[in-house]
């Protein structure tokens, strides 16, 4: 097993994959069970994936996403939606806390109140919070897989109302990312594009 710096160092965006390759779903249950614990405000969980691994699917989601190549060798594609309704859930995700006395009656009853008077009637807000929180839960599912002998890459370049019409979402899941995920192809493996130095971007005030 590598060290997170390792594991970090290693994660590159593969653009091609090793084609008939399966991802056992016993493993990506396993993945998507740690990926879960990744950060979420007010612990809403705002997301909520698609994994795809049917063929005909898969290639209309290429179809939906200007013809690249690595959705075709991909083992899945996964689309990232966060849900603009996820604030609905804070009764249910906050009443088990209520139960064990971990949380007053007060403190529960401010608590959803809270979380609604930042999202009733702020339609930005939900989806600013929706891709936020999904984003965050995508990156630690691709260090995950990358843990796991997996490699992927985040994509956007494909058409959010054709990919939406495909897998048939509701109006409230906001498509965050694509990503595709396999084996990558070492033979067409690319070197690593300039990164900045830290005093580039990083400002200590």
């Amino acid at each position: 097993m590598s060290t997170f710096s390792e594991l970090v160092q290693n994660r590159r965006s593969a653009m091609n994959f090793v084609e008939n390759i399966s991802i056992p779903r016993a493993e990506l249950e396993e993945m998507f069970s740690l990926a879960r614990l990744a950060p979420s405000s007010s612990n809403l969980q705002h997301t909520h994936y698609k994994v795809i691994t049917d063929l005909v699917l898969k290639e209309q989601l290429r179809k939906d996403a200007n013809n690249q190549y690595k959705i075709h060798t991909a083992s899945a594609v996964i689309m990232v939606y966060g849900d603009k309704n996820a604030y609905l859930q804070a009764p249910e995700i906050y009443s088990g806390l209520k139960l064990l006395g971990a949380m007053s009656q007060a403190e529960y009853d401010s608590t959803i109140q809270s979380i609604n008077d930042s999202y009733i009637g702020n339609d930005q807000f939900q989806r600013d919070e929706a891709i936020r929180n999904a984003s965050l839960s995508a990156m630690q599912f691709m260090l995950i897989a990358k843990d796991k002998g997996w490699d992927s890459c985040p994509m956007i370049g494909f058409d959010p109302a054709a990919v939406n019409a495909t897998l048939g979402v509701p109006d409230n899941f906001v498509p965050a990312l694509m990503i595709t995920i396999g084996k990558d192809n070492k033979h067409k493996i690319r070197p690593r594009g300039y990164r900045k130095p830290v005093h580039e971007f990083v400002e200590f005030i």
